[in-house]
């Protein structure tokens, strides 16, 4: 594994107890250009993931509180008359930084929600016939309240595709649960270490990942998994040439974490629950098993 990305994640295993897969998803996200939905219980740690993972990388930060009257352009900002200037002048919202928090994302309307809908596909913000380009890397982290809680508006397929994963932190184990009961006597919130890299490092090694290389048979072994989700009505709709794309950008990340210049078929195993679980609606109602579907189609 590359040194600053174990030492970032040794540094973030000190924030986030007991969580090790959890963080090296998230890590692999950002490392994919992709963005990462977190849906579980209050209290559980997934603010403090956010700050840490920006903290630990170097990157700025910003949270924004997702309520049923936030408007768009709480989001994205806006134009503002100057009288002195005599015109308007644009106030950017907290959308132009590198890690943006959209907590509890499925509190907003859906007309804040597809605010984020450009942002997340294209990196930009179109408003008052202008485009602006958000800072680089960009990367937004959200996270959701389970959908039988009152207020919520859930998220719509075109917004959930935007996420490269969605991931569940749950409770920690024994273990972690009573150093985290220690830390209470002092303060209760961790300590957020320091940055042991920057923004220009981050997208220095999001470009080593894209030279990450896949061969043919891993290729089709990502395409067989796509044909199987399409066929058979097991599912309302299959995953999608997009999650492919995301599923072999995702793989790749993750053999890098592994210091690995290629993808192995375990690779794709790996990313491919969290990739999955949040574009695969059953025809049955009943829960998607991922097991199942990994079992089903035979490895090249």
């Amino acid at each position: 594994m590359n040194g600053t990305l174990k030492k970032a994640l040794d540094l973030l295993g000190g924030v986030v107890l007991g969580k090790e897969t959890q963080l090296r998803l998230s890590v692999a996200c950002l490392l994919a250009r992709g963005h990462l939905l977190i849906e579980d219980i209050p209290g559980i740690g997934k603010t403090t993931l956010a700050k840490a993972l920006a903290t630990v990388l170097g990157l700025d930060f910003k949270r924004v509180q997702f309520t049923n009257d936030l408007l768009p352009a709480d989001v994205l900002g806006v134009s503002v008359f100057d009288a002195a200037e005599a015109s308007f002048v644009f106030h950017p919202g907290p959308v132009f930084t590198n890690v943006l928090l959209a907590d509890e994302i499925n509190r907003g309307t859906p007309r804040t929600q597809s605010a984020l809908l450009e942002v997340m596909e294209e990196q930009q913000v179109s408003l008052d016939n202008s485009t602006r380009v958000l800072p680089r890397p960009f990367f937004v982290l959200a996270t959701q309240n389970a959908l039988d809680q009152a207020g919520t508006y859930p998220l719509p397929e075109s917004q959930l595709d935007r996420f490269l994963f969605r991931i569940s932190l749950g409770y920690p184990d024994l273990d972690s649960e009573l150093e985290l009961l220690g830390r209470s006597q002092h303060g209760g919130r961790p300590e957020l270490p320091e940055a042991v890299t920057s923004a220009d490092e981050i997208l220095d090694l999001q470009e080593r990942v894209d030279g990450v290389r896949t061969s043919t048979p891993l290729l089709r072994y990502v395409r067989d998994l796509l044909e199987w989700t399409r066929a058979g009505g097991r599912f309302v709709n299959g995953l999608s040439p997009r999650a492919g794309q995301a599923l072999v950008r995702a793989s790749r990340a993750w053999a890098f974490l592994d210091g690995r210049d290629y993808v192995l078929p375990e690779d794709v195993q790996a990313v491919f629950p969290s990739l999955a679980v949040h574009r695969l609606r059953p025809a049955g109602g009943t829960p998607v098993d991922m097991a199942a579907v990994l079992d089903a189609v035979p490895i090249p």
